[in-house]
């Protein structure tokens, strides 16, 4: 319970951060402050810590399972959104691609 709860805090105070970097940049640039220097997608991340502490806090298999499927669900989604900013930001993007993970170090 203890830990779920510490996630899922750190996914919340995460999430609202990775939100507050991708807001404050200006229109038309890619994002590439705050968290989005460790992942190209905090708020994903963030939100799976989020929901993955609440399925422990929960303690349902089936939850857990439900949040795995949705997380490979975003995955294509988030491949065909990384397209997308090749195409419209182009090598700035690509070396930012290459400076950052996708999703966190070890993804």
């Amino acid at each position: 319970f203890v830990v779920g709860m510490v996630l899922y805090a750190l996914g919340l105070v995460g999430l609202v951060v990775a939100i507050f970097d991708f807001r404050n940049t200006p229109v038309g640039q890619p994002v590439a402050r705050g968290l989005y220097t460790v992942s190209r997608h905090p708020q994903t991340v963030m939100l799976f810590v989020l929901f993955f502490g609440m399925c422990l806090v929960i303690g349902s298999w089936l939850t857990l399972l439900t949040l795995l499927m949705s997380r490979l669900l975003q995955h294509f989604g988030i491949l065909a959104e990384e397209e997308a900013c090749l195409e419209q930001y182009g090598d700035a993007y690509r070396a930012y691609m290459e400076r950052v993970p996708r999703y966190f170090v070890f993804f």
